[in-house]
């Protein structure tokens, strides 16, 4: 038997490193590999899944590579699949909104208010910062090019920024407190993907305002595919590509 089980060792480190197979083979790794495809971002909330990737980074980063895709684990400490220009797995955007939606919570996370309400804020809070740091009249036209900035508009636009928050909540970086009510959440450290660009400066809240106010949209190092379990549909406007 200890021959069978050594020649059977032997087989198995030929094609497939032991500690990569046993990744494989666990319970959470199906779920989490589809995640981590979907452009979902893992960080240290998820506590199961976060364990998982430090235990296996090494074994998962070789597995990855075969797709042309790359495990990154952030200064934060999140995880996420960056994928390069040959990638095997299909690459997404994400609109103009939905861009900016990021660094405004970018900007929210770094804020002392988070701290104060434990990183919790409210959907009208958002759109409040979102209006107040951007300029209200190019987001209205992001809603309708002839804007006159009515009462009709400002909705238009504050359930853009909702469709926009739900995105970015599929990808891992807000959690709402109650089921699918996206009117109360959490912003966690993987929304940082927005905000890799201030990571150095000695106040990144200002720097991350100056991009916002500046209107220089920030480039995610990469995601990928979205994955729309509502089958919502891409915003038609400007999109920049997470590559």
């Amino acid at each position: 038997m200890g021959r069978i089980a050594s020649s059977s060792q032997a087989s198995i480190d030929k094609y497939m490193p032991v500690k990569l197979a046993q990744a494989i083979a666990n319970r959470l790794f199906p779920e989490l590999d589809s995640q981590l495809r979907s452009g979902r971002h893992i960080g240290i909330d998820e506590l199961d899944n976060h364990a998982f990737l430090m235990d296996f980074q090494l074994e998962l980063e070789q597995f990855y590579q075969r797709y042309n895709v790359e495990l990154i684990r952030a200064p934060e400490g999140f995880f996420y699949l960056r994928p390069r220009s040959t990638t095997l797995i299909p690459r997404s955007v994400l609109s103009e909104l939905d861009m900016l939606v990021g660094k405004v919570l970018c900007y929210l996370y770094l804020s002392p208010e988070r701290l104060v309400h434990e990183g919790i804020f409210t959907l009208q809070e958002l759109f409040e910062e979102l209006v107040s740091l951007a300029d209200e009249s190019k987001l209205l036209k992001i809603v309708n090019q002839r804007s006159t900035g009515s009462d009709l508009d400002r909705q238009k636009l504050f359930d853009k920024v909702k469709t926009s928050l739900n995105r970015l909540r599929r990808l891992g970086m807000i959690f709402f407190i109650v089921g699918n009510d996206s009117s109360r959440f959490r912003i966690n450290e993987s929304i940082f993907r927005f905000g890799a660009d201030v990571r150095s400066s000695d106040d990144a809240q200002e720097a991350q305002l100056r991009l916002i106010r500046d209107g220089e949209a920030i480039k995610i190092e990469s995601s990928l595919m979205l994955n729309d379990d509502n089958g919502e549909e891409q915003d038609e406007d400007v999109n920049e590509e997470i590559e």
